[in-house]
């Protein structure tokens, strides 16, 4: 199922269980111009979170206008496997890790 508008969700991968949330969409900063949305990820039940940065869409960077926000389970998905053989321990202690994805979700 995928939430292609939702804001937040679950996804299960590899029979865990993780919560997304979206907590910024791509917007334009003064001092770094554009940046890309945020992907807040917590597996269920444990204490350490993951934050996912991707890169701001390219149409914005030609100077076009926003489209659709792109994110769905299988682009949480892919970050999620990609957080964990970056070596995010979500059941380990401490601040939220980040994570910065490259444009295919990686």
């Amino acid at each position: 199922m995928l939430h292609t508008h939702s804001l937040a969700g679950i996804v299960d991968v590899d029979g865990l269980k993780y919560e997304w949330e979206l907590r910024r969409e791509p917007q334009w900063s003064d001092v770094d111009g554009w940046k890309g949305m945020t992907v807040a990820l917590l597996q269920k039940d444990t204490q350490r979170g993951a934050l996912l940065e991707f890169p701001p869409p390219k149409r914005l960077l030609k100077g076009l206008q926003r489209g659709r926000l792109q994110i769905n389970d299988a682009i949480v998905s892919r970050g999620v496997r990609a957080a964990l053989l970056a070596g995010w321990e979500p059941t380990s202690r401490g601040r939220p890790m980040v994570f910065m994805v490259d444009a295919d979700g990686n």
